[in-house]
Formats: structure tokens, C-alpha cells, sequence
């Protein structure tokens, strides 16, 4: 019975209109981003009303976002299985208002960081159903473009939502990012209980239970394309992450370049969200495999020249030169995000919910430790980065060859 649940793909039909869908479903997962990017420009003035002598501590309200957002995940993926993908985004949403307003009135850093585990504990839900709505209306190539698309709209988050944080703290203080975090968490959740039906019929629901969470982790564990693509999917973002953690100091450190930094920031954002956008139109017609297979020696390729540029210039390229070959790495990566998650998505059938909070703890398992050693490196050449692009880009090719031989196929 529970083998047939899995291998059932019948899916059923999008009762919104792409754009809408989209939009909705970006909105959601981007919740997340939101409440983490927002808050940066708040550190400062948080430290000063907290009372925080040590401004390491500060980091700790981002920090241990990734804390809450790790047991959220596991978590909401059986629960969305079980109960349904509605039941699933409103607790969530509960729970986030909960963290939310605890973080409202934090009148200490303690108080303030169980808020911001509470927080990001509940947004997972919404991240995770979100993610398994979306395999349970499209399939493959269909899967991926939606996806690409919702990529699209994401880029735009991180870019904006620091700006979105400044601008609140320009007019009123910061625990008004927080107030501003329960309404779009309202808005959401009302537009989704409006106008997007639930997805997965009481029928095709697994009932909870530990026997049955120990058998569908298993399923999902033992699935060698599910894994290989995860594994490939996390290496490749391991990569990525060490330079969003460090792109401060690449530009302003080692190029000086001031206040251009946020420019050459989303400039190469821009590219992933472009990647997207291409994606979503060829990836119907080329299949996600072609193009994966493109962008991964792409990757390859054009980080390899990266290296050798870093040594023959002394660990400092050109800015030009850097800026054009982040530019057309980065595109490959956009083709890759998309498409690997949908990748390793699909053979996941009803237990989707469960596949998502697994792959999503899987590649941040393997990405997080991945940034903070190439991380460790950066002082003051990029010789250090560019060697961890060039070794994760291999060991994520390694295992995307691995999920595309035959065997690994049945």
C-alpha cells in the first residue's frame, strides 16, 4: 500500500492561473528570506536596546534562524503528508505570528532569540507545503519551469528586503519589522485560504506514525536518484554560499569598492534571476537533464578560469574580469537550482512533504559546513574561493553522473 502511494503521480489540476500560482507560491517560501534579510540593518540599533555589550551576539538573531528553520523542516514534511497542505501552511503561520510577536516584545537577547527559533520553526511550514503543492500539480519539465519561475521571484527578496528593513527604521523602530512580518504573515495566509484548494486528497494522505516516518525517511534515504541529486544540489550551493557569506569582504575589503558593493551585489543576483527566467522557457522543450548538464560543466568551466586567473594575477583579478566570470558562473548555477531540486523531487510521489523537509536538510547539511570551510580561507585573495567553486563544482558533477547512469535510473 504504501509503495503504491509512492508511485502515484496522478496530479491534479492547478486551479490557479500560472501567474497567480506563482506569485502566491514565491510569496510563501520567501518568507523565509524575508525574515532573515530584513533584520540586518536592525542588529545595530537591537544591540543598543537589548543592552548588548558583545556585538557577536547580534549574529546569533540570524544564526539561530537556521536552528529553528532545521527542526521546522523535519518536522512539518510528515505532518503536511499527513494532514494535508493547508492544515500544514496555517500552523505554521500560527506558530510564526506566535515567534513574531515574542520578538516584538523582547525586552532581552534570550527572550529575543527563543522568538526567532519560534519564528523560523513555523515558517517552515509554509516553506515546506509550499514546496510539495508544487509537486502535487506538476511533474518534471512542468515542475522545473514552475519552479524557475518562482526562482525568478525570489532573487528579488534578498536583494530588497534589507532596503525594506532601513526604510522601517528610518520612519519607526525596529520592532516594527516585526510588526510588518505579522502582516504580509496574514496577507499570506489569506490569500492562499481564498483562492488555492488543497492538493492532497484525504485518500492519498500517509498517516502519521513513527513506524511509518522511520519507512518513508527510509524510501526517501535509499532513493539513489533522490540522494545523488541532493548531494549535487547541496555541494553546488555549499559553493555559492561561501561567496554570499564572504562577498563583503571580496568587494569591499579586497576591491575597496565602498558603496558600489550593494550594486555588484545584485548585479550578480540579477544573473541567477535571469537563469530562471530562461529556464522557465527552454526547460519544456530542451528536458532538465540537457540543461543540467550544460550549466554543471558550465560551472566547471568557468570557474576553473576563475583559478587560473587568481593565479596569475596574485589571488586579485581584474575587477572586470572577476565581476564577467561570477556574472556567467552564476547563470549556470540559476539553471542548476531549479532544476536539481525538481530533479530529485519527483520520484517522491505522495510523500513529497517529507522529501522536501529532507532534501532541504540535506543540502543545508552539506552547503552550511561547505561556505564556513571555504569561508575560513578568505582574507584577503580570492584564490580561496575559487578553489572551493572549482572542488565542490567537481564533487556536485560527480554526483550528478552518478544520478544519470542507467543503473541508478531503476
Amino acid at each position: 500500500m504504501h509503495n503504491a502511494r509512492l508511485s502515484n503521480d496522478a496530479k491534479i489540476k492547478p486551479a490557479l492561473g500560472l501567474v497567480e500560482f506563482v506569485a502566491l507560491m514565491a510569496l510563501m517560501t520567501s518568507l523565509v528570506a524575508l525574515s532573515i534579510d530584513a533584520m540586518l540593518p536592525a542588529l545595530n540599533q537591537i544591540a543598543l536596546d537589548l543592552a548588548i555589550t558583545d556585538p557577536q551576539d547580534t549574529h546569533l538573531i540570524v544564526s539561530l534562524f537556521f536552528i529553528g528553520m532545521a527542526f521546522g523542516q523535519l518536522y512539518f514534511g510528515p505532518v503536511s503528508d499527513a494532514k494535508g497542505r493547508r492544515y500544514t501552511i496555517i500552523t505554521g503561520l500560527i506558530v510564526f505570528a506566535i515567534g513574531t510577536v515574542v520578538c516584538m516584545f523582547a525586552e532581552s537577547l534570550t527572550v529575543l532569540l527563543v522568538g526567532r527559533v519560534i519564528q523560523a520553526f513555523g515558517v517552515s511550514g509554509p516553506r515546506i507545503a509550499a514546496l510539495a503543492v508544487i509537486r502535487d500539480q506538476y511533474k518534471g519539465e512542468a515542475m522545473a519551469r514552475v519552479m524557475s519561475f518562482i526562482m525568478m521571484v525570489f532573487i528579488l527578496v534578498p536583494m530588497l528586503a534589507p532596503s525594506f528593513g532601513q526604510a522601517i527604521l528610518f520612519w519607526f523602530s525596529w520592532q516594527h519589522i516585526f510588526s510588518s512580518f505579522l502582516v504580509i504573515g496574514l496577507l499570506t495566509g489569506i490569500w492562499y485560504f481564498l483562492r488555492q484548494p488543497e492538493t492532497l486528497p484525504k485518500d492519498k494522505r500517509v498517516p502519521f506514525s513513527w513506524g511509518q516516518l522511520y519507512h518513508s525517511s527510509r524510501y526517501i534515504l535509499s532513493n539513489k536518484l533522490v540522494m545523488f541529486y541532493t548531494f549535487s544540489m547541496g555541494l553546488v550551493f555549499g559553493g555559492f554560499l561561501a561567496y554570499i557569506s564572504a562577498s563583503q569582504t571580496v568587494f569591499q575589503v579586497i576591491y575597496d569598492t565602498g558603496e558600489l558593493f550593494p550594486l555588484y551585489f545584485a548585479l550578480l543576483a540579477f544573473s541567477i534571476g535571469f537563469a530562471s527566467f530562461i529556464n522557465g522557457t527552454l526547460v519544456m522543450r530542451l528536458g532538465m537533464r540537457k540543461l543540467c548538464t550544460w550549466a554543471v560543466f558550465g560551472w566547471l568551466g568557468f570557474t576553473i578560469i576563475l583559478l587560473v586567473m587568481c593565479l596569475m594575477y596574485e589571488g586579485i583579478p581584474p575587477l572586470n574580469y572577476l565581476v564577467s566570470i561570477l556574472f556567467a558562473a552564476f547563470f549556470c548555477i540559476g539553471i542548476l537550482f531549479g532544476n536539481l531540486n525538481s530533479m530529485a523531487m519527483q520520484p517522491l510521489g505522495d510523500t513529497a512533504g517529507l522529501g522536501a523537509a529532507i532534501i532541504g536538510s540535506l543540502s543545508s547539511i552539506i552547503s552550511v559546513p561547505s561556505a564556513v570551510l571555504v569561508g575560513s580561507f578568505i582574507e584577503t585573495t580570492m584564490t580561496p574561493i575559487a578553489i572551493g567553486f572549482v572542488g565542490f563544482g567537481f564533487a556536485s558533477f560527480l554526483f550528478f553522473w552518478f544520478a544519470e547512469r542507467p543503473k541508478a535510473q531503476h
